[in-house]
């Protein structure tokens, strides 16, 4: 053919300018293992959702009626990039089975909102959704559903753009025990239970392990073909769910691969899996580092909840981000000073180096950080991209610790496997063996962050 073919293609003869009928099966097997690898990258924040689902009702024991609750370390080792200091309460439900779903939502510092399982949000509450704060009812309709006749002006219409959601929140006041009064104050219950709705439970993960990362080898197909028995299919998404199809993968059709097909998923899913970790740890991306003379990036790249570029959807931009973490809404992307989150990643050192579990590391954080509520440097595993699972079981250290501060205000952080002479209270363990990477947030960054006169430090070797 005048160019030397990559991989198992170079292994196919040619019968003149046709390939071998011999071989015919060679071409088609690498034919299927591309379309896994492209699969792969596709599914990624649909798999997620899935995964972190059956953590809920099979580990947790978790129901339509409850919602769990993430408070301590453990709770949130299986949860991808958590933060480490505000609790997260959430849940997920199928609108096929529940029908319209009312959620009710107290007046009170919380944020959250509803999202598809492509992870797209449809709908802002709390202090950044349209109650601001003052909390009210809402009424979730599937695809396709009208309003029901029997709603009352007390409720606000949401419209969902999959028939599987996912309803989380964060509550942002310091105090733990109006914290919990403003999430037993939540209520969750299908519209059609209005008038005698069962209690909302609020269910703990009780330290039990657990995994919200996307699972390896077949299992993650078999995930996919799991969610997809219920979900919509989008005008978008018709290629690939072709490709699914030849994969095996079919809306009303058992997932029952051959032994052909099951080697090609296997291998599909692990190539995949390394073209997103390349993908999200050494971005390609046009936005470039946040300070020309850092590393630190922006952690999320999608542009805005609908994943949709100028012209393009966000493939590789989604599969970053929801290869390294969970959910995204507009508030994680605010330029408006002292509201939302501004989230910062740094996936190396200073010089360029992954960020070695083994070696000992200092970040200077410069006085006057600019956060209107407050920041937080934390580690996670790269590998899972949770939280690091290490004996000091902790994470972070942030201004809601009680860190030593330098005499002009500013800190310095240490990270590595045994403890720093400078003590523990600056400090987060490390693992041998294991790369990490971190993510610096700032609840409610200020205008120095946003003109970039403030700078925080590089992660360095000691």
């Amino acid at each position: 053919m005048g160019i030397d073919l990559p991989g198992r293609l170079a292994e196919a003869r040619m019968d003149g300018d046709l390939p071998a009928r011999a071989d015919i099966s060679l071409i088609f097997d690498e034919l299927d293992h591309q379309l896994a690898c492209q699969a792969y990258l596709w599914a990624l924040p649909l798999v997620s959702y899935a995964q972190w689902k059956t953590q809920h009702y099979d580990v947790f024991g978790a129901t339509s009626s409850d919602l769990v609750r993430y408070v301590s370390y453990r709770d949130r080792l299986g949860l991808i990039t958590a933060n480490a200091t505000t609790p997260y309460i959430l849940n997920f439900f199928d609108l096929s089975e529940t029908g319209p779903l009312v959620i009710e939502l107290p007046p009170g510092p919380t944020a959250g909102g509803v999202s598809d399982f492509w992870q797209r949000e449809f709908g802002a509450m709390g202090e950044m959704g349209p109650d601001r704060g003052e909390g009210g009812k809402y009424l979730v309709l599937a695809p396709g559903v009208d309003q029901t006749p029997e709603l009352s002006s007390d409720y606000r219409v949401l419209r969902s753009s999959g028939v599987n959601i996912m309803f989380g929140f964060r509550t942002l006041d310091p105090d733990p025990e109006r914290s919990d009064a403003l999430v037993r104050a939540v209520r969750i219950y299908p519209h059609a239970d209005r008038a005698h709705p069962s209690p909302t439970r609020i269910v703990s993960p009780e330290g039990r392990p657990w995994s919200g990362d996307q699972p390896r080898g077949l299992e993650y197909w078999r995930r996919l073909h799991q969610i997809y028995q219920s979900e919509v299919v989008d005008e978008r998404d018709r290629f690939y769910l072709a490709m699914l199809r030849q994969l095996g993968i079919e809306k009303g059709r058992p997932f029952a691969p051959d032994a052909r097909l099951t080697r090609i998923l296997e291998q599909g899913a692990a190539a995949g899996e390394l073209m997103a970790r390349a993908n999200t740890f050494a971005k390609r991306f046009a936005q470039g580092t946040y300070w020309p003379d850092r590393a630190w990036e922006l952690a999320i790249v999608l542009d805005n909840t609908a994943q949709r570029g100028d012209g393009y959807d966000e493939l590789l931009e989604r599969a970053s981000w929801f290869y390294e973490a969970v959910s995204f809404a507009e508030a994680m992307k605010s330029t408006t000073p002292g509201v939302g989150q501004a989230y910062l990643g740094s996936y190396t050192d200073g010089a360029g180096d992954w960020l070695d579990g083994g070696r000992d590391y200092t970040l200077h954080v410069p006085a006057d950080v600019p956060a209107k509520l407050f920041w937080s440097a934390t580690v996670y595993d790269a590998t899972t991209r949770c939280l690091i699972d290490n004996p000091q079981q902790r994470g972070d250290r942030g201004s809601r610790d009680d860190v030593v501060l330098n005499a002009d205000g500013s800190a310095d952080l240490y990270f590595g496997p045994t403890e720093p002479p400078e003590g523990e209270r600056n400090w987060v363990q490390t693992l041998p063996g294991k790369h990490w990477f971190s993510y610096f947030r700032l609840y409610g960054p200020l205008e120095p962050y946003f003109d970039r006169s403030w700078k925080l430090g590089d992660i360095t070797p000691r």
